[in-house]
């Protein structure tokens, strides 16, 4: 899959022609949109630079709007900015002037160099030859962070407006060296019980688990920020955090799809057919 050096918007809407389930798909680390002012100011080239990107995951649930679901990916890349964190995560180091007062210096992610501008790769790789500007943060938050997000929103109000209640499934991938046992094909984020109703994590464990796929709940990923910020079930609005390990569908190191995809991508349809047909009495 080659990169995409511009796209018209910071996001993509893959609308079913009616919706007709309770369901939200969102993909925002999936987008290969590289700008090229952004290769140049990177010292990082060609695969080593798209090292954090969930490749294809939104091509694993491509299904859901022939299954009556809305599916929304992020074109940008989460190296240039990171959808599933606070809009103000930035680390000060990474800065050649003072930060304002209402940036997030301090969180684990930041700490980590994963916050919304992020200053390594998954693999623990510098991504910047030189210090930003400020300006350029406050640029890639206005221009990507905040529509992805202001899209997001919409869909889940325009979902709970329609049918009283909302499930955002957050689809992610995991790489192959995720910190849990190799054994572990995808992990489920609710927060630990907190974002996502217990009866629609347990439908979609029980439903990976009968097609043979080993599953872990909230470890090591319990939930980013779209999981956290927007999962409140008791308005109505389940978020759950699903990561896939890469290994199953790719080739890491390449970047490339494995022979393996269509299974894969077929029993990511086969769970959204599912939830789809059982997800209002779940909501209830």
């Amino acid at each position: 899959m080659d990169i995409i050096e511009s796209c018209a918007e910071a996001f993509i809407i893959h609308r079913p022609s009616v919706q007709t389930a309770p369901i939200v798909l969102a993909s925002a680390h999936s987008g290969r949109c590289y700008r090229p002012d952004f290769i140049e100011s990177a010292r990082l080239e060609g695969l080593a630079l798209r090292r954090s990107e969930d490749s294809f995951v939104d091509e694993l649930f491509a299904a859901g709007p022939d299954l009556g679901v809305p599916l929304l990916c992020a074109t940008f890349p989460r190296a240039f900015c990171d959808a599933n964190r606070e809009a103000w995560e930035l680390d000060p180091s990474m800065f050649e002037d003072a930060l304002p007062a209402h940036v997030n210096a301090a969180s684990p992610r930041v700490a980590a160099g994963l916050g919304t501008i992020a200053r390594v790769v998954s693999s623990g790789e510098a991504i910047y030859r030189h210090k930003l500007r400020f300006a350029e943060a406050e640029w890639r938050i206005d221009q990507f962070w905040q529509p992805y997000h202001r899209a997001l929103a919409d869909l889940i109000s325009e979902t709970r407006a329609r049918f009283g209640a909302c499930l955002v499934l957050d689809c992610h991938s995991m790489p192959g060296h995720h910190g849990v046992a190799p054994s572990i094909d995808i992990v489920l984020g609710d927060a630990h019980g907190t974002t996502c109703g217990r009866r629609v994590t347990n439908l979609v464990e029980s439903t990976l688990r009968e097609d043979g796929f080993s599953v872990r709940r909230n470890e090591p990923y319990a939930g980013g920020y779209v999981t956290r910020h927007y999962g409140k079930p008791r308005e109505g609005v389940h978020v759950l955090q699903l990561e896939i390990a890469r290994p199953l569908y790719m080739n890491e190191r390449l970047i490339e799809k494995s022979a393996c995809f269509a299974r894969i991508q077929g029993a990511m349809s086969g769970l959204t057919a599912i939830l789809a047909a059982h997800i209002q009495a779940l909501l209830r």
